[in-house]
């Protein structure tokens, strides 16, 4: 098949839907299958094509879920959207959060091939999604119908969006790359350490990532064990934290700041315990998978979205959100407790393996299939373009 992967946020930008597309990407081709990619974020608004990722509109920093989120929002962009979906004749649009951006809007209304939409956000906060679904809800219930398959990453994701937009989901997870989390590889060399060391991954300074609640959690776990050490690795500015840790007492707390995806296995490997303390508005914890991956054991925070992950409720330790002491309790009693420790950590390995992209990217596939067979009257399930954001009707 030759498919489009589509995301509404730029894809020069890191994050988990980001990484989800490029992943699926790769993978999708090592399945046999052709692809590209569609992104926002062409420099001079208009389009950007290097035959692979192709970059249509502007992509504008907008505060959303806790973060920054780079969005096309001009209603303008079937101008070049329809001539680059003409041209590639794609089988498969498939397009991730289909009712984020406009320019997913537009694929919308200018495709003629079978669109696949996953569904990611998880947001309990929803006043602001209320307010926006209710002002466009005829606009959005309107591309909705155009949707043929419906995948949502998460229980908490296609709870979310069912909300506002009742229909069959298909429960398919994030995926990580297995091999990479799970192979042995050395701590690195700058950060290793006969530390008890816990480690935090992600976006540090976004209060919904709870990292306040984790160097308060610590400053309980160094009183008890005074070599523990926490490494911090993500984007942020630890200037921001210096008072916390200093008025809390805080020592053997690195900041190692962003560092590329294939180095995280060698500071996953620097670790005796992974946290997780996020407070919610997490659709699904692909950071608890890799550290599951890399055989380490996880504690995280019990919200919906990483409930998601954890299936038997032996594959981590789950505590209460924005809990500073419940979380400095598990800590220690994972760093004390060895045998715990190994039997965490296989367990949630296994969990992780069932994650593996490979097995994700064929369950992907299946839904394609399935969204382009026929219906009873032997024509295919595809709708008419709509002539909303085209700016010109089209039979």
């Amino acid at each position: 098949m030759k498919i489009l992967l589509s995301t509404p946020f730029d894809i020069s930008f890191p994050g988990g839907v980001n990484a989800h597309v490029l992943t699926l990407d790769r993978e999708l081709r090592h399945l046999g299958h052709q692809t590209r990619i569609l992104s926002p974020g062409a420099p001079d608004g208009t389009i950007a094509d290097d035959g692979h990722i192709c970059r249509i509109g502007h992509a504008y920093p907008i505060q959303a879920n806790g973060s920054v989120a780079r969005l096309a929002l001009s209603p303008r962009l079937s101008r070049y959207v329809q001539p680059f979906l003409d041209r590639e004749a794609f089988d498969v649009l498939h397009l991730n959060d289909p009712l984020t951006s406009t320019l997913h809007l537009a694929v919308l209304a200018c495709s003629r091939s079978t669109n696949i939409g996953t569904f990611h956000s998880s947001n309990t906060s929803r006043l602001g999604f209320n307010l926006l679904f209710r002002l466009g809800r005829p606009i959005f219930a309107h591309f909705d119908r155009h949707v043929h398959g419906r995948i949502a990453v998460s229980p908490t994701a296609r709870d979310f969006i069912a909300n506002y937009f009742p229909g069959n989901y298909e429960l398919i997870p994030n995926g990580i790359d297995f091999q990479q989390f799970a192979k042995d590889v050395e701590s690195d060399p700058r950060f290793a350490s006969d530390q008890p060391t816990v480690l935090f991954v992600g976006r540090y300074n976004e209060p919904r990532k709870g990292f306040r609640y984790l160097l308060r959690a610590m400053a309980g776990v160094q009183a008890q064990i005074p070599d523990a050490r926490l490494l911090v690795v993500g984007p942020g500015n630890p200037a921001a934290f210096r008072q916390q840790i200093s008025l809390a007492g805080l020592h053997s707390v690195e900041f190692v700041g962003e560092v590329p995806v294939e180095e995280l296995p060698a500071f996953y490997a620097t670790a005796d315990v992974f946290c997780a303390p996020s407070t919610g508005r997490e659709s699904f914890g692909i950071v608890l998978l890799e550290a599951m991956a890399a055989g380490k054991p996880v504690i995280a925070s019990d919200i919906p979205g990483y409930r998601s992950v954890i299936e038997t409720g032996s594959e981590a330790i789950l505590v209460e959100p924005a809990n500073a002491e419940t979380l400095e309790d598990a800590i220690l009693t994972v760093l004390r407790n060895p045998s715990l420790a190994s039997r965490l950590a296989e367990v949630g390995r296994e969990r992780a393996r069932a994650c593996a992209w490979q097995n994700i990217a064929q369950r992907v596939v299946e839904c394609y299939e399935r969204a382009r067979q026929p219906v009873s009257d032997g024509q295919p399930t595809l709708v008419p373009p709509s002539s909303l954001f085209s700016g010109t009707r089209r039979p």
